[in-house]
């Protein structure tokens, strides 16, 4: 073991130490500024030493006690391109190698230590030290930004395999850094949900919200209730001339198969099914379902949207649809999908939707939500809904603990959501919304009700804790949410949300900062090192939008 080695060992107790030995010597060794690495989210601390680790044949990952799954996963995630054995052991760690440690390395404030990390690269070893294992994959995700973006290719590259020495603290602005996911309006399978999940982990997000119904499409089975896939999951919103595109639905085991591909990325999976509108499918379904023994046998009760009996319609008309209240057959369908994807969901929310609920007096609409939070409470679940009717309609009495999700463009449903004690997740329509129409694009892909033409700088110039009404205080998080309108297929999704779904991460992870527009110092560095991303996005194989305000490299 090298003398560096020997003291870090001995000091585990007080890692601080350690750390601040790092920078003294990497601040000594500085005879000029050495660029910081083009890390996304950008780090809470970075320092720059001097030299370069390689990763070789010989390497082994040290997994300290309690860390050898995420050993485990980031030999596994280096193997295939490196070509390498990277052995995963314990015991003594030799020059070259990576060590794991699950400590509290003392950089960390109280509120940074869930989730943060400790990072130090040095020519001669790389140590990764975080109180939690969450932390530690943290550390793994930046670990694989600091070697060359062909790491992440699924079949042998060349090399060399090198790290800039570096010293790096981090940890999260906030808790709850979501992705939302539409599969209701245009299918995705599973293998395509793991994908995105890929990406969303390699950006430290730690929430995928999937939106699981809608009027066009029902995608998960509910047991008792198979008409709810087998007529609801039939189709999706029609494109490019069709009245309806191919839909497609998931066992209860393909979803199992998602929410532990999800933790095992430290990402957890939010479940929604829209109420007491936005749901034409459900509808469309059970209206019929006379046969049903859970139903009374009159489940024609269940409709009192606009349209009685309901129609399909796969256009992206909104607001239209609407399961009455007063149904018994209405609130034995709901509990049947809120108990069985509560019971196969640990997070600890229930998305139940509640937005733009057109048909329904504000009296029917809170006697709605009201039962609907009881149930969701009922089956151990946190109720969150969007904003905007959920925190805004009179009468409607979030529980304590609620969460509302704030998406119109100035974040009025947000601040009214304040009001009523409640901790809120951001996501504009107007920055957070990856659905909208990029710039000078003919892909055909997006809508622009919120946003028209958004670029990078759109998703990325905006502070989640300055909205009037809003104050950080309130903030439980942030969230980029992709609706699936006009996303035929997996690639579509890939395209409108990177890189912009890069903006959002760091508007989430990293520390506040002056993104006052595209002519900002932020902006200007977030941009570099967005485009040092491309030979990732390339070795993965990710779709992307060329955005021309980030330099990207020649191909």
């Amino acid at each position: 073991m090298s003398p560096s080695l020997r003291r870090r060992a001995q000091c585990l107790g007080a890692v601080a130490v350690c750390a601040a030995g790092f920078l003294v010597a990497a601040r000594a060794a500085q005879a000029a500024p050495v660029p910081a690495p083009a890390v996304v989210p950008k780090p809470v601390s970075t320092v720059t030493g001097r030299g370069t680790f390689h990763l070789t044949a010989r390497a082994s990952v040290v997994a300290g006690r309690g860390t050898g799954a995420v050993a485990r996963a980031l030999a596994a995630t280096l193997r295939p391109a490196t070509g390498y054995r990277l052995a995963v052991r314990g015991g003594a760690v030799h020059d070259g190698d990576i060590e794991l440690v699950l400590a509290d390395p003392g950089t960390l404030p109280p509120a940074g230590r869930a989730e943060g990390y400790q990072l130090s690269v040095t020519k001669r070893h790389v140590t990764l030290v975080a109180p939690t294992t969450h932390g530690l994959f943290n550390g793994v995700q930046t670990i694989r930004q600091l070697l060359p973006g062909r790491i992440v290719a699924a079949h042998r590259r060349s090399g060399p395999w090198t790290m800039p020495a570096v010293s790096i603290t981090d940890y999260p602005r906030y808790q709850y850094r979501g992705y939302m996911i539409d599969i209701a309006r245009h299918y995705r399978t599973p293998a395509d949900v793991k994908r995105l999940i890929d990406i969303a982990a390699t950006y430290k997000l730690d929430v995928l919200h999937l939106h699981l119904s809608d009027d066009q499409g029902f995608r998960v089975v509910i047991n008792g209730f198979p008409r709810l896939t087998a007529i609801g999951g039939q189709g999706s919103v029609g494109t490019q001339g069709r009245t309806m595109d191919p839909g497609g639905f998931w066992t209860q085991a393909d979803y199992r198969g998602v929410v532990a591909y999800a933790a095992r990325h430290f990402v957890t999976v939010v479940p929604e099914v829209d109420s007491p509108s936005h749901n034409n499918a459900i509808e469309m379904s059970e209206y019929g379902d006379v046969d049903n023994p859970r139903l009374n046998g009159h489940p024609q009760d269940i409709s009192c949207g606009f349209n009685t009996p309901p129609v399909w319609n796969y256009s992206t008309d909104v607001g239209y649809s609407g399961m009455c209240p007063d149904s018994d057959n209405t609130w034995a369908i709901y509990r049947a999908i809120i108990g069985q994807l509560s019971a196969m969901s640990p997070g600890p929310y229930y998305h139940l939707g509640g937005d733009e609920a057109h048909p329904f007096t504000n009296e029917q609409y809170a006697a709605f939500v009201n039962h609907e939070n009881q149930i969701v409470q009922a089956f151990g679940k946190t109720p969150m809904g969007w904003a905007d009717g959920y925190a805004t309609v009179p009468g409607s009495t979030p529980p304590a603990g609620a969460v509302a999700e704030s998406w119109l463009p100035g974040a009025t449903d947000g601040a009214a959501a304040v009001q009523k004690g409640m901790k809120v997740v951001m996501a504009p329509a107007d920055h957070a919304y990856l659905d909208q129409t990029l710039p000078n694009d003919d892909s055909g892909l997006g809508l622009s009700w919120a946003c028209r033409q958004c670029d990078l700088d759109k998703a990325y110039d905006w502070d989640p804790g300055s909205f009037d009404g809003v104050p950080d205080s309130s903030v439980l998080g942030v969230e980029g949410a992709l609706w699936s309108e006009t996303t035929r297929t997996l690639g579509d999704v890939e395209y409108l949300t990177l890189p912009r779904l890069l903006a959002i991460a760091e508007v989430a992870w990293s520390p506040k900062a002056d993104r006052s527009g595209p002519s900002s110092a932020a902006f200007a560095d977030f941009v570099q090192r967005v485009a040092a991303q491309q030979s990732r996005f390339d070795a993965a194989g990710w779709r992307y939008y060329r955005s021309a305000e980030v330099p990207w490299p020649e191909a």
